[in-house]
């Protein structure tokens, strides 16, 4: 198991309190489960198990030309973007385990997990070599494991308790500590595991380069825990950052920054829901917001893919 902290081998020794099924607790950055390409595209729209005409989408041609506004995929229903967003997730994990050995990926919480659901059904269950992957979150609320806000416990039962995920493959926060604290503890994780090159470096950035990152979105065109309006968005030296005055409860919470998700090798923006609607037209369309949407600056030094549902496409 990989030493992520000095304090490691104490905090091994540590117990935790019961999920379910039981956990043991993990130290900073130590798993805590037991079993659990994409071109470039300009100015177009793959409109997936849609009619184009009747879903009237349409994307400025300028749009492709920005960086970063990547590849946009529209699903008739959740269901097809959950299938489609399996394939996808399967593949670049086929790709980088026989490219590197390893496939590391970030979760965010939300609606995220259970658009993941069809990856713990067949064929994918199978075919996956689940041995390789290395799961980290993008944010996480400081909250204890088994709490209903926290991301760890989300992904637990809605994923990672269903596929056979190594136990020293899973990232977890040391939630004991504070906000500073454990945002401070995950940086030391992560430069870690770049140092053993389980986690690719970006000689462009100078930032870890995780092989995907899963992202949702909130309303506001919140991604991690960067808010509109909040000094965090603008943070370029830190790898992870806290958060204690969260305008989204609870108000403690570690982030990754914009220079990690975006040194990204991929980037899948998952959005469902006409709820978020506005803020998709903010980012793909042409929609005004009076604040800068984080979501607008996801631009990966890589692929980025986004999958929309109907709903969450229907102002474009």
């Amino acid at each position: 198991m990989a030493t992520c902290s000095l304090s490691l081998a104490a905090k091994l020794r540590t117990s935790l309190t019961t999920l379910r099924p039981p956990l043991r607790r993990s130290p900073p950055c130590v798993p805590s489960i037991t079993q659990s390409f994409v071109t470039r595209t300009i100015a177009r729209v793959s409109v997936i198990n849609a009619d184009y005409n009747k879903l009237n989408f349409r994307v400025k041609s300028s749009m492709g030309t920005e960086k970063g506004k990547g590849k946009v995929q529209v699903f008739d229903t959740e269901e097809a973007l959950a299938v489609s967003l399996a394939k996808y997730t399967a593949d670049l994990s086929d790709h980088f385990t026989k490219e590197r050995g390893a496939f590391t990926v970030v979760f965010s919480g939300g609606s995220l997990i259970k658009s993941l659901r069809k990856l713990v059904e067949a064929p994918y269950i199978d075919s996956v070599d689940w041995s390789k992957w290395h799961v980290f979150w993008v944010d996480e609320r400081v909250v204890p494991k088994d709490h209903e806000d926290s991301n760890y416990k989300l992904a637990y039962n809605g994923f990672l308790s269903m596929v056979p995920i190594p136990t020293g493959n899973v990232y977890a926060i040391n939630e004991a500590l504070s906000a500073e604290g454990a945002a401070d503890d995950y940086e030391t994780c992560v430069k870690h595991l770049v140092k053993i090159n389980t986690i690719d470096f970006s000689q462009a950035s100078g930032f870890p380069k995780f092989d995907l990152m899963l992202l949702g979105m909130g309303p506001d065109g919140h991604v991690a825990s960067l808010f509109p309006g909040h000094p965090l968005v603008h943070e370029n030296k830190q790898w992870v950052s806290f958060i204690e005055d969260s305008p989204k409860p609870p108000p403690q919470r570690i982030t990754f920054t914009f220079p990690v998700i975006n040194s990204s090798a991929n980037i899948a923006l998952v959005v469902a829901g006409a709820g978020k609607a506005d803020a998709v037209n903010v980012a793909l369309g042409d929609g005004q917001s009076p604040d800068l949407l984080p979501v607008k600056l996801v631009s990966p030094e890589g692929e980025l893919t986004w999958f929309l549902d109907r709903g969450a496409a229907s102002k474009l």
